[in-house]
């Protein structure tokens, strides 16, 4: 995909540093560094505000870079497209935590300070308005983890996108088979004699190896496997496949922070702070966030401007990861954009 924007716009990488960042536990960074990719060249109106700037926020384990997968950017960033380059402003920060940015493996290991989502989007926050200067956002878009930190958003700087468009999350505490999953993960590091309480020389693989497995069945689609897996050996070839190019990448110490930073999350008490219009999307056959459940039903009533979507389960949707895939649901950020179009100056 990268081969195919217009000259000038290839992504351009960089590096913030937050000087003596405090977290919400307490605890501090001398220095906090936030890695960000970023497409196009921010546009301003007359009063000098950002006028075509899109925040990108990636799911648990992702980067920035997630984005940049023919799936999303292939869809989405290209010529006449709905987040054209050429016309965007396109941020996608790597999460405190992951890729590039400020983690355990860098070498604090389990003294690396305890974070959760809250110190995440006051990172991205000062990211935004004091590295690269911009003091508005046309669109917000989240997908899993990233779909959290939406809701975080549009709550605490309420006045500072357009529209939001949270994708394969719902806002509430995470409870239930949720939380009971994302514990499962944990326990398995933490019980793994070889984690040696964060200071293991070499990955405790048993630990990963469960952990890896808890997070492909969360977020796989049934219909989607059944399909490219229509028998055993098929089925047992992939989860092979799956665990030599999911486990290199992997490590137990920034995994488990990845997945205790929602213990706290819940952002149910601030829905009504909201004043960005939301298209909030979900899919059927999401195994976090089941529509069963009927949350989403009972939450988006709270929000003004709000609309929910449940996209049913098909041959096109990949259960939670249906966040990624833009060709099933790019028919409904067309219809946001088009209804939060600001009005001409004068």
């Amino acid at each position: 995909m990268q081969g195919s924007f217009p000259a000038g716009l290839r992504p351009l990488e960089g590096d913030y540093v937050i000087p003596n960042f405090r977290f919400a536990s307490g605890e501090a960074l001398p220095e906090l560094r936030l890695h960000v990719t970023t497409l196009g060249k921010a546009r301003r109106d007359a009063h000098g505000r950002v006028t075509n700037a899109v925040l990108l926020l990636h799911s648990t384990s992702g980067s920035g870079h997630s984005f940049l997968a023919p799936r999303f950017a292939g869809v989405l960033f290209g010529k006449g497209q709905l987040l054209d380059v050429a016309r965007y402003y396109i941020i996608m920060p790597d999460a405190l935590g992951h890729g590039a940015s400020s983690k355990p493996s860098d070498g604090l290991h389990a003294r690396f300070p305890q974070y959760d989502y809250e110190d995440m989007v006051s990172a991205q926050y000062a990211l935004l308005t004091q590295s690269l200067s911009v003091d508005h956002l046309r669109l917000i878009l989240g997908t899993s983890m990233g779909c959290m930190h939406t809701w975080l958003w549009t709550e605490q700087y309420p006045g500072f996108m357009d529209a939001a468009m949270p994708f394969a999350c719902l806002p509430v505490p995470i409870a239930g088979r949720n939380r009971v999953w994302r514990d499962l993960v944990m326990d398995s590091i933490r019980t793994d004699p070889e984690w040696l309480q964060g200071e293991y020389r070499s990955e405790p693989m048993q630990a990963l190896h469960a952990a890896a497995g808890f997070m492909l069945i969360a977020g796989s689609a049934p219909i989607q496997m059944q399909i490219a897996l229509p028998t055993p050996a098929a089925a047992d070839e992939f989860l092979k496949v799956y665990m030599d190019r999911e486990l290199p990448e992997l490590d137990a110490n920034d995994l488990l922070y990845q997945v205790s930073a929602s213990h706290d999350y819940d952002p149910s008490g601030g829905l009504d702070k909201i004043q960005a219009r939301i298209t909030w999307i979900n899919s059927a056959d999401d195994f976090v966030n089941p529509p069963d459940l009927g949350i989403a039903e009972r939450e988006v009533k709270k929000i003004r401007n709000a609309r929910f979507i449940l996209l049913p389960a098909s041959e096109q949707t990949h259960g939670h990861s249906t966040h990624s895939w833009a060709a099933v649901w790019q028919q409904y950020l067309n219809e946001l954009l088009a209804s939060t179009q600001p009005k001409p100056e004068g």
